[in-house]
Formats: C-alpha cells, structure tokens, sequence
C-alpha cells in the first residue's frame, strides 16, 4: 500500500502543527477513500466479483473512487444516490467520465433500491460485490489501522510524540481506525473526530460499533470508550457552506498552499482550531489528517465565484 508523508507545518496557536497528506496517495486525487478501496478491491479480485454496487452523495469521494477503480478495471459500477441541491460536483461529474451507472432516488427508498439492483445483477448471472457508503466496515477500519502503524513509524524516527491527532468524521470507519491503532498499540494520545454532519449521540456511536466490530474481544470497553472523541459543534450538515470554513480554506490556501474542502476537511480543520483556542492547548505536538477531496475544494472554488 501507498504511504503518504508528514509535513512539518511549524508553529500553530502556540503549538507545532503536523499534516499528514493522504490527499497525495497517487490515485484519482488520493484521500481516505483511495486507502479503503485499495483493501475493497483485493476483496474484490479474491471473490471473483464482476460489478460493484455502492451509494453516496454527488460531493462523495468514495464513490468517485469507486468508480474510478471500476473503471480502471472495466468493472461496473452501480451508484445509487439521494437527491442533493442540483449542483453539479467535480466529483458527480467525474462519476459520470468513469461510466457509473447512477440511480437517484429518495433517502428513505436507498435501501430497496441497493437490494433490488443487487438481485437484477444476480438474477442475470453476475457476482455483485456490495460497498457500503464511505468504505464502512472491517475493511475501512483497517485501512486507518495501517494508517495509525505509519504515524507510529514516523514519530520513531523523528522521535517525537503527537500529543493529538485531528481529523474529519464521516461514516466512521477513518476515525474507527485510527482509535483500534491506539488501542492495539496500548497508547495515550487524544484522537479526535470533527464531524463533518453527524450529531453525537449517534455520530459517536456509530464510530463506537466500529471500534468494537473490529477489535473483537482484543479491547475492553473502557479503553474503546476512552479512545473515541468526537466533536459535533462545528458543523452545519453534510455539504453546507459556512463563511466561516470557507475562511479557514483561503488561510491554509494562502499560508501553507494545501487546498482543504468545505464539505470535509475545512470543516475539520475549524474545528481543531477552535478546540485548541477554547481549550487553552499549547506547547504540543499536533497531527491533522488530511483526508482528501481535492475535486471538493474547486466545487468551493466555483461557488465563491472566484473570491478565493
């Protein structure tokens, strides 16, 4: 598997500020999703499968991924989505370049749509393989467990420690992840989660059953518990623009030259800047994950109307 580098951003309200860019994993704009689908996809070769089915938003990196895999290895590939505001989205568009076959239909009928294509592909004598949106499962989670081992790599060698690790939260899996990694290596740090749309209680829990699917018997629930921060201030729902991420965007642009999104990452990074001001954190080591949507970041671009 690829791995991506740590750069040393240098001094950040008073404490030494690290991003790891898994934005440059070198496929189809790289991010968290291009980790999962490299493990989705030997998944795939072992089971013989003959298409893919998945679903996800217009603004989704998996399923640009997704099909940008199927395409590179003329796999079908089955898209179904929910409406959104009628955008057109770098990343709906280049689901499009690739082939996709796209389904939109309402939230609540998503569900019966997945199992309704997946028996027509059967009935026709194929072999589906089902990915559920964002790369959720074992699979995703270990993607950020190797994750977690690479952070542990460079901090021997650099011999330093990140005293916290930030990152945007979706669907779970990246932050489940990392937080198996700290549990398996017996560790103490704070990992947290910025959520890009969910609300705690359930945006926690849904990383919670992550972390314990994964870990098996192999962690007690006082250390999965402990190790699962997740922040849900700093978000207005999935895709929604906020002026003030979109400030946080043209300050990492203009300061360090790393495009970050405001459907993920901006949000992401407003958050570790606010809680590390409303906290009073200083002298540490900070580590944020950059966890991709390059093609997001000119979707801000295009919306700001050239302001950025």
């Amino acid at each position: 598997m690829a791995k991506t580098e740590i750069q040393d951003l240098g001094p950040f309200l008073d404490n030494r500020l690290f991003i790891k860019r898994e934005d440059l994993l070198p496929f189809s704009f790289g991010g968290n999703k291009a980790r999962k689908a490299e493990l989705f996809f030997r998944e795939i070769e072992n089971a013989q499968a003959d298409s893919v089915v998945t679903y996800g938003s217009a603004s989704s990196n998996h399923c640009r991924i997704i099909a940008n895999e199927c395409c590179r290895r003329g796999l079908p590939c089955f898209i179904i989505s929910s409406p959104d505001d009628g955008a057109k989205t770098f990343n709906r568009q280049m689901m499009e370049l690739f082939g996709a076959r796209i389904t939109v239909v309402p939230v609540e009928k998503v569900h019966e749509t997945i199992e309704r294509i997946l028996k027509e592909l059967r009935e026709q004598g194929g072999k589906p393989y089902f990915i559920e949106g964002g790369g959720h499962g074992n699979i995703g989670t270990e993607a950020y467990v190797q994750c977690y081992g690479e952070i542990r790599k460079y901090e021997a060698e650099k011999q330093l420690w990140f005293d916290y690790i930030f990152l945007a939260s979706g669907t779970g899996t990246t932050q489940a992840g990392l937080a198996a990694g700290q549990i398996l290596a017996k560790e103490d740090r704070r990992i947290v989660g910025i959520s890009i749309a969910r609300k705690n209680p359930r945006g926690r829990d849904v990383v919670l059953e992550s972390v314990r699917s994964y870990l098996g018997a192999r962690g007690t629930e006082e250390e999965i518990q402990n190790a699962v921060i997740f922040r849900d201030e700093y978000t207005d729902g999935y895709g929604k623009d906020d002026a003030e991420v979109t400030s946080v965007i043209l300050e990492v642009l203009r300061k360090f030259g790393i495009p970050l999104d405001s459907t993920y990452t901006g949000k992401a990074f407003r958050g570790m800047r606010d809680m590390l001001r409303k906290e009073n954190v200083k002298g540490k080591n900070i580590l944020f994950i950059h966890t991709g949507g390059t093609p997001l970041f000119f979707d801000t671009l295009r919306k700001q109307d050239g302001a950025l």
